[in-house]
This record gives structure tokens, C-alpha cells and sequence, in this order.
């Protein structure tokens, strides 16, 4: 179980979806998520349909992948693999190749009878290369991956255009774009550079009412580091973390999920809002404003989320 207190919340309610065209110009605890999918979201490689059902089965969402987890002469398979799949389209986001490469054109092209509904663009860094993507594919909804340094700069651009629901971060692949060699310290910690991309794209994406996803956490030994990083996502706001294991998908949805304690919170401090109307009031010994009772609408909406959705099954 996580041991998060009330005092490190700051979470969003992920329960339904309203849709909203162009930039919001902010986005409050209330406000619904444009990407309503749930904390975890798990990649797949798009050459291994006998895994699609599984990965569906283990987390909120699957990432049908057809970039980074397929090899060069396996993509055309993948392609044909992903388009035939038979999964719920409201919880598969399929992750294309990159604008720059050839196989970007195969994909939409691939893609196109299938129509589906949510679409991840990788190294992301401008409108036009959303513009072909959408025009490609009629109704789509949008994933900006910003991981490389062009793309974190233009998070904000890209979050601003109207088919975009989501941006995402990417450390490794920025790193290589900078010319580095390692996304992290030899303690498993964030390089700073990393760290400013990862605020940077979840202000870009909050700040126009777009849900944000956290990176991968690529260490497959280092349980207590994806639940941290789970945990401080959480905090943060960003709407979920994508994962490269099934094992990961159950830690991150725990880590989303308010604690009992939390919940118990968030309720009494809104019954207390009740008693006490409008205005700041005290409880337990802490005033209580507007921002933390949006904290705790907002923990209350996660709470019901999270006892909502059917609960993973046993990653063994």
C-alpha cells in the first residue's frame, strides 16, 4: 500500500470526458479529462498479438507499439498486426512511427480502415506533423510525445491544437537529441535537464486543459522506483504513467489510488464545507480554502475512479 498523505495531493479527476477545442486557458481539479483512460497505461509491441489480450488485461490501457518495441524488418508485420486487432478502441491508444520516418506513411495508411480512436505521435515537435496525422485518419484523438529537445519546447504549441488530447515525455530520447549519453544519475534519480523537460510538458499540458502522461520507468528491478515515480506523478497531476510491464501497470494504479486515509480526508473536509458554506473555515486545525477544497474534489473523484474500475489482475 502507499503511505502518501492528504498534504502531497494535487490529483484530477479521470472518470468521463469532456471534449474541448482549442486552449482552455487553465484547468482546475474538477474539470474532466480529455484522456479518461485511467493511470496505467501499458505498452505492447505491435509484432506480438498474442500479447495484445493480456496487456489489455492488465491495465486501464494498452500501447499497441509500432515504433521503438518493433525491429526494422518486423514493422510491416506489426503494422498488419495492429490494424486486425480486436481490442476495446476506448482503451487502445496505438503508437505510430515518428513524422521524419518512412514507416510513418505505411502506418496511417495501415491504419486508415481501422479508424482508431486514440493515436500516440512520437518525437512530436510541430502543428503540421499533427495536421498529417488527423488528416490522415478523420477523427482521431492525439498523443504528443515530447522527447526530443524541438519537442519539449513546442509543448505548448502542440498542446494548444484542438485534436490534441494528451502530451507525454520521453527522457532517453532527449537525452540523445542534446547529445547526452544517460537520462539518470547512477542513483536511478533524474538528470536536471530531465527534470525540467518532465515539468515543462505536464505545465504545457495542464495549463491547456490536456492530460499529461509520465515516462517509462525502463528499470525492471527497481519496484520501489516505479512506485515512486507513480507516486510523485500522482501528486504532481499528471493524468497517468506508461509502463513496459505488466507488473508495472498493478504498482501504478495503486499508486494513483487515494489511500483510505485520503478518501476519509477529502470527505470530511467537503462535509465541513457543507456545515460551514461559503468562505475559509477551519478543520482539524488547518484552514481550508478554495484551492484545497478543489484538492479534495478532486481526491473524492479519484477515489470513485479507482472503485469504479474493475481491478487488474494478478500480474504473475
Amino acid at each position: 500500500m502507499n503511505t502518501r498523505t492528504h498534504e502531497h495531493l494535487s490529483p484530477r479527476s479521470r472518470t468521463t470526458c469532456r471534449e474541448r477545442h482549442g486552449a482552455s486557458g487553465g484547468h482546475d481539479a474538477e474539470d474532466h479529462e480529455l484522456l479518461p483512460l485511467g493511470p496505467s497505461l501499458l505498452f505492447c509491441p505491435g509484432d506480438r498479438p498474442d500479447r495484445f489480450a493480456k496487456a489489455a488485461d492488465r491495465a486501464d490501457a494498452v500501447i499497441l507499439d509500432l515504433e521503438d518495441a518493433v525491429a526494422p524488418e518486423h514493422k510491416a508485420a506489426a503494422r498488419d498486426a495492429v490494424a486486425a486487432h480486436g481490442l476495446d478502441p476506448a482503451r487502445t491508444i496505438i503508437r505510430v512511427n515518428a513524422p521524419g520516418e518512412s514507416d510513418f506513411s505505411a502506418d496511417l495508411l495501415a491504419l486508415a480502415p481501422l479508424r482508431p480512436r486514440w493515436v500516440m505521435l512520437p518525437k512530436a515537435s510541430s502543428l503540421a506533423e499533427v495536421d498529417r496525422l488527423v488528416g490522415a485518419l478523420p477523427g482521431v484523438k492525439v498523443l504528443v510525445l515530447c522527447e526530443t529537445a524541438r519537442g519539449v519546447l513546442a509543448a505548448p504549441t502542440l498542446a494548444a491544437h484542438p485534436d490534441v488530447v494528451a502530451l507525454m515525455w520521453g527522457g532517453e530520447d532527449l537525452i540523445a537529441s542534446l547529445g547526452g549519453t544517460s537520462s539518470r544519475h547512477r542513483d536511478g534519480s533524474y538528470r536536471e535537464v530531465v527534470r525540467h523537460a518532465r515539468s515543462s510538458v505536464l505545465l504545457a499540458a495542464r495549463a491547456n486543459g490536456r492530460s499529461a502522461i509520465d515516462a517509462i520507468h525502463s528499470d525492471l528491478a527497481d519496484e520501489a522506483g516505479w512506485r515512486a515515480e507513480a507516486e510523485d506523478a500522482a501528486a504532481s497531476g499528471f493524468t497517468a504513467t506508461a509502463c513496459i510491464h505488466p507488473a508495472q501497470a498493478a504498482v501504478i494504479r495503486d499508486a494513483y489510488a487515494p489511500t483510505a486515509d485520503q478518501t476519509a480526508w477529502a470527505r470530511g473536509v467537503l462535509a465541513a464545507a457543507e456545515r460551514n458554506g461559503s468562505g475559509v473555515f477551519e478543520h482539524e486545525g488547518h484552514m481550508v480554502d478554495g484551492p484545497i477544497l478543489r484538492h479534495a474534489r478532486s481526491l473524492a473523484s479519484r477515489g470513485l475512479a479507482s472503485s469504479l474500475n474493475p481491478h487488474l489482475s494478478d500480474p504473475s
